[in-house]
Formats: structure tokens, sequence, C-alpha cells
């Protein structure tokens, strides 16, 4: 059944590239805990949703739409679907621009995470638990002494 264009238009006007639910989502979570970051920071390529300057972790809050999730079975539907050449062209122009900028951070030292929207908003204390993995991991890569404040470490009682 065809969609009314005038309808189609007003619902995309509406879809956002700062500040969306999954963004301010994740960005509360990780001002609770004390972490203080730069969001959508133009001065890295892709200019990342979060970034952890500290730490050089930058995060990409993705929607499982336009950064192609399961790609395969997307990309049936989307053919099965109104202007599939031009949403199958945008979604795989996207993943590969997401994947040149994954390519240019590493080169500059950051960590890159990549979260879906779904996962965001259904286990947002997973994602910040797989965000302060990856700060664990800087600092244990020999993170500079000078920056000691990092929220406690839970106590393990080892036998």
């Amino acid at each position: 059944m065809p969609r009314d264009p005038a309808i189609v238009s007003k619902n995309m006007s509406k879809i956002r590239s700062k500040d969306t639910t999954i963004e301010l989502r994740l960005r509360k979570a990780l001002w609770h805990k004390g972490y203080r970051y730069r969001k959508n920071y133009k001065g890295l390529p892709g200019s990342p949703d979060i970034v952890l300057t500290k730490y050089k972790i930058a995060i990409f809050c993705d929607s499982e739409f336009f950064h192609g999730k399961d790609w395969e079975i997307l990309k049936l539907r989307l053919e099965k679907g109104n202007n599939p050449e031009f949403w199958i062209k945008k979604i795989t122009r996207n993943c590969a621009r997401d994947w040149e900028n994954d390519k240019k951070l590493l080169f500059l030292g950051y960590t890159v995470i990549h979260l879906w929207g779904q996962d965001i908003l259904k286990h947002t204390d997973e994602c910040v638990q797989a965000i302060e993995e990856a700060i664990w991991d800087v600092r244990m890569d020999g993170f500079p002494e000078e920056y000691p404040e990092l929220p406690a470490q839970p106590e393990t009682d080892w036998g």
C-alpha cells in the first residue's frame, strides 16, 4: 500500500542527527556515572556522538535503519519497498562512510565504539559497562598516571 508522500516527508523531517533519544539516554547515564564528554565533536572524523577525550574514546549511537544493522535482511526488505535504489544506495554509503571514519579515528589513536539504538534504549547499563571496559583497557595500556580520577572499580575477593 503506497504511503502519502506528504506524510513520509513530514516523518523524515523529524529525524534528527543530534540530541536523539538514544544519545540523550546514553549521555545521561554516563554523566550520572561521573564521566565527562564532548558531544558531536567536529574536531574528529565523523563527528562522534560522544567523545571521552580524556581516554580517547569515540562513541557512535547508530540507528538500526540508517546504519544498516542486519544489512542482508534489511536490503531484502528495501528491495520490496518504495524507492529501493535510493535507500540501498544511501545506507550502503552510510556504512562505507562509517568504516572510513572508524579507520581515521583508529589511526588517530582512538578507541571506536558503535552502539545500536535499541541496545541503548533497552540495555543502557550494559552499554555503559562496555564503555567502562574500554576505559579500563585504555588505562591498562599505559594511561598516564597524571589522570588518576577514574570511578572506583569493584572490589574482588579472589579467595
